[in-house]
């Protein structure tokens, strides 16, 4: 969990690729960065909501989710542009 410009953001590697969604779930605010990873979902560890750390789309429906932010490698450094 990063925080970036008093956000709470939730940053993910998956293989070499780095994915940024809002940390908290929609459900209870529960940490998605506590959550277990399966294949690219993370699972909320207070309820069991899931979402695709790609897209920020929740798995149980997916008309909803949390943001998904702009992520970039630069000179080493992760750098998290937040959307919306």
């Amino acid at each position: 969990m990063v925080v970036v410009n008093g956000r709470h953001v939730a940053l993910f590697r998956l293989g070499d690729d780095f994915h940024a969604i809002d940390n908290l779930c929609l459900h209870k605010a529960g940490p998605l960065c506590e959550g277990q990873i399966d294949n690219d979902v993370v699972t909320c560890p207070w309820h069991g909501w899931s979402y695709e750390i790609k897209t920020g789309t929740l798995v149980q429906d997916p008309r909803v989710g949390v943001d998904k932010h702009e992520v970039k490698v630069e000179g080493g450094a992760i750098l998290i542009r937040l959307v919306q």
